[in-house]
């Protein structure tokens, strides 16, 4: 029997895209309270199945896996701060190209086409024509538009979008927003590898131990879920939990209760830190209400990760822009690597960040660790020390030893110079994971 919660999260998805939606609407439908109801919608909305637009209200949009370079129209509103002047129900399209219309209008309409997305001033008559050519407008400066062209935007179904920010702030911003999806894309989360439920070997809470050898037996796997009659999980059973157990003994008693849990929207890296900080084989994996849906195993995360890693990046994160500024130092220098200093890694008065320096350190300590172990690592611990300040566009040089190295885990110590004064130090400890 499904909660509350879920039987209205289950009607908004099968809603049709672009139909709005409200907290009175749904509890009165649902027959369910409207605090109940406005939780559910703010569950739909972080799951991108609607979104919410100031003096439009929230619409049901299509949930995108693929194609994270695309926003749709709803959300451009919401990065520009705008206001809908016409055409609602054309919100949730999604915006394929977005032109800027900083020229002469038959020039500028040879490149208009159906889903794109005009970002003009006021100019009236280019409205109406961006409207005719399948294309929505995003009016620039705070200006308006006539009533003509908002008739048009309602009879096309295709928003004409007003902001008080001018043309060029409004493309960085649309461009920053397709960036960072991008980056999100590049992310691999539980959901992308977890075995499903279907394939999953479990227990309830009513087996015996038997159950466990004869699942050991038809699989080779030692551990296994615990889950109550309604899926909720319980609790894990390993080989040595059931060591000396007699056949009959209840699986309850014996499994380790309360286990470590992930959701399958837990990114893989964050997955990875527990499961190696934990000495966990298997993770069961939970939707909100502590359902099972599946499991990731500690060989599926390491696999994936590896292939992660081997990716080509189409959007780079900060870390990205530090660490590709990392090189090896020249033959014969008595330094390992050096980097030269850009102005995005200075704090506001102009002076290498802390967290620019955390990040060296970690990117020093983890490619020396990779020539005597190859493999990945986990930063299980940092201490930094801060000596002297470092001026932007300085060339930092950086030397690092490895204090121990055992099977599991490392220990490197790193120093920083800027021109041949110490100006930083940092110890790292990190885990090492076997391929």
């Amino acid at each position: 029997m499904s909660t509350k919660h879920e039987q209205i999260l289950q009607h908004i998805t099968h809603l049709g895209i672009g139909e709005k939606i409200s907290v009175r609407r749904i509890a009165k439908s649902l027959n369910v309270s409207e605090g109940t109801a406005y939780r559910a919608i703010k569950e739909a909305e972080n799951q991108g199945l609607v979104t919410t637009i100031e003096r439009v209200g929230t619409i049901r949009v299509e949930k995108k896996k693929e194609n994270f370079e695309h926003l749709t129209f709803a959300e451009v509103v919401n990065i520009v701060d705008g206001q809908v002047l016409g055409g609602r129900d054309g919100l949730h399209k999604t915006l394929q190209r977005f032109v800027i219309g900083a020229m002469k209008m038959e020039a500028m309409m040879r490149y208009v086409e159906p889903g794109n997305l005009l970002i003009v001033g006021n100019r009236y008559q280019v409205h109406q024509l961006a409207l005719e050519a399948g294309a929505a407008v995003l009016i620039t400066g705070g200006f308006d538009t006539n009533e003509e062209t908002i008739a048009y935007a309602n009879e096309y179904s295709l928003p004409v979008i007003t902001t008080s920010y001018d043309t060029f702030t409004v493309a960085s911003m649309i461009n920053r927003a397709i960036y960072d999806q991008l980056i999100k894309k590049e992310i691999v989360l539980v959901e992308d590898i977890l075995i499903p439920l279907q394939e999953t070997y479990f227990l309830t809470t009513e087996h015996m131990v038997e159950r466990w050898h004869q699942l050991n037996s038809d699989t080779s796997h030692s551990r296994f879920p615990v889950v109550s009659n309604d899926m909720k999980v319980k609790g894990m059973v390993a080989a040595k939990d059931i060591l000396s157990m007699k056949e009959s003994a209840p699986v309850e008693k014996v499994m380790t209760k309360e286990p470590i849990t992930v959701n399958a929207h837990t990114s893989l890296a964050s997955a990875v830190h527990v499961m190696v900080w934990e000495g966990i084989e298997l993770l069961p994996v939970v939707d909100d209400q502590s359902h099972l849906i599946g499991v990731i195993s500690r060989q599926d995360v390491l696999k994936a990760l590896q292939v992660a890693h081997r990716q080509p990046h189409v959007g780079d994160t900060l870390d990205d822009v530090i660490t590709g500024r990392v090189e090896e130092a020249p033959m014969g220098s008595v330094y390992d690597y050096v980097c030269h200093l850009s102005p995005q890694m200075t704090n506001p008065i102009g002076m290498i960040s802390y967290g620019v320096l955390s990040t060296l350190v970690t990117e020093v300590g983890s490619r020396l660790l990779r020539r005597h172990r190859k493999g990945d690592l986990v930063v299980e611990n940092l201490s930094l020390y801060f000596l002297k300040p470092v001026q932007i566009e300085s060339k930092i040089e950086m030397r690092g030893k490895i204090l121990e190295v055992s099977r599991k885990s490392g220990k490197v110590d790193v120093e920083l110079f800027f021109e041949d004064e110490l100006v930083g130090k940092g110890l790292m400890m990190a885990q090492l994971l076997e391929r």
